[in-house]
């Protein structure tokens, strides 16, 4: 067999791996690089116009079934709505901030969080499945504050290497008591990608530039106020709120 003919068959090899590759890659959900404007494709239909972005949205078809996640109680006398992307190193800063006030207003408020992924994080997307396959079983708040506290682990991971931490995180969050090949199935689910894909077409709505983005209410934090006045702020603005409610 000569060198050409080699050449020839080296070639088809390559290529024949590489379409297998691709279509493991496309089966497993375990791709590297997501163009997030893929999973928007089933809800074009979606009216927008008919979900209040300062109100908490209940499941239907359009959210793949899945409800709001939410911290606290979700009829608190204020609300706050955080638009964030798990491998966003701002959201990650900002996180411990958000659970101080819910601890310091406990019973007075509810974070309400919607994910929006900045389409160059290539682990973006993972995340959030992962984070949101953890709620189904009743632990989102719990493992979105574990994938901001190791974000630096997972941020540049492979595919593999991801999916190991992000099932080593939901055993300990759930303690070992959590249904392990149920939170991989589910983050593969469509009903998971139609909750995050819902989620940014509600971040759309409001004209999202920047994450994290938060709403106290329907006041929006300013990007300048996101600086070391930033307790302080959101601290005037809640208080605010419950006053107008009437809630000391």
């Amino acid at each position: 067999m000569d060198k050409k003919t080699l050449g020839i068959i080296g070639v088809i090899v390559v290529v024949f791996a590489a379409v297998i590759g691709i279509s493991v890659w496309q089966s497993s959900g375990k791709n590297d690089f997501v163009n997030v404007d893929e999973i928007d494709h089933e809800l074009l239909e979606v009216d927008y116009s008919t979900y209040p972005v300062n109100q908490i949205v209940k499941a239907d078809k359009f959210t793949g079934g899945l409800e709001e996640n939410i911290e606290g109680n979700p009829d608190a006398p204020v609300l706050i709505f955080e638009y964030a992307d798990y491998q966003c190193e701002g959201c990650a800063a900002w996180n411990p901030y958000m659970n101080k006030l819910l601890e310091e207003y406990k019973g007075k408020i509810a974070l309400v969080f919607r994910t929006y992924i900045m389409s160059y994080h290539q682990n973006g997307l993972a995340s959030a499945s992962a984070a949101n396959a953890a709620g189904i079983q009743g632990y989102w708040r719990e493992y979105s504050n574990l994938l901001y506290t190791n974000q630096d682990d997972w941020y540049s991971a492979s595919a593999r290497r991801r999916q190991e931490l992000f099932e080593k995180y939901f055993e300990e969050v759930t303690d070992g008591k959590g249904d392990m090949q149920k939170f991989r199935t589910d983050m593969q689910s469509d009903a998971v990608a139609q909750k995050i894909a819902f989620d940014r077409g509600m971040a759309e709505k409001v004209n999202l530039d920047w994450t994290p983005t938060i709403y106290v209410g329907d006041t929006l934090v300013q990007r300048e106020q996101m600086n070391n006045s930033f307790m302080d702020t959101m601290r005037e603005l809640i208080d605010a709120e419950l006053e107008k409610k009437g809630v000391k």
